[in-house]
């Protein structure tokens, strides 16, 4: 398994280097889900970890990249957001037997739409989010934790899909 993609510029201004390491990372996560059956998208293979499916990590970065833009740095309702469900743990993990394919187009989509959120915001302009901890922290503080969480995601899902199939790769 191997991937063209390039690294982003190693001369590049603060912004363009934290999106394209952002970029870079969600593809790579897409990458890993490549030729996947829905079946083994849902297929458990860590026995402590149940939720930890390809399809599961999909949808749990689709509404991290959610969470961090759309509620914390801008303020939003909170409510569309299975994380936030109280009566049940790890609910964005939840794929409820949905295809992959579309948990892949809602994540492509949500990461576009984080982008548009970047572009449009200075990386020192704070959340507004009042209700959390984070919610005040900067633009750039939150780019750093998604380019963070989002790689080491794609590492899980590196070992998940081999654990599935034996395939293996880094870009």
């Amino acid at each position: 398994m191997s991937l063209e993609l390039e690294r982003p510029p190693r001369q590049a201004d603060e912004r363009t280097a934290l999106i394209g390491w952002l970029d870079l990372q969600r593809q790579i996560l897409r990458w890993k889900c490549k030729g996947l059956s829905d079946k083994d998208a849902r297929r458990p293979v860590i026995p402590t970890s149940p939720a930890m499916t390809m399809a599961g990590l999909i949808s749990h970065m689709r509404w991290t990249e959610h969470i961090w833009l759309e509620v914390l740095f801008l303020g939003g309702d909170k409510k569309q957001n299975p994380a936030f469900d109280e009566s049940s743990k790890n609910a964005d993990w939840h794929t409820d037997g949905r295809p992959l394919a579309e948990l892949l187009a809602e994540y492509k989509a949500q990461c576009a739409r984080s982008n548009e959120i970047v572009a449009a915001a200075d990386l020192d302009d704070a959340g507004r989010h009042p209700d959390f901890r984070d919610g005040s922290a900067n633009l750039r503080w939150i780019l750093i934790h998604l380019v963070e969480e989002t790689g080491r995601h794609a590492g899980h899902a590196d070992i998940v899909r081999e654990l599935l199939d034996g395939t293996k790769g880094y870009y």
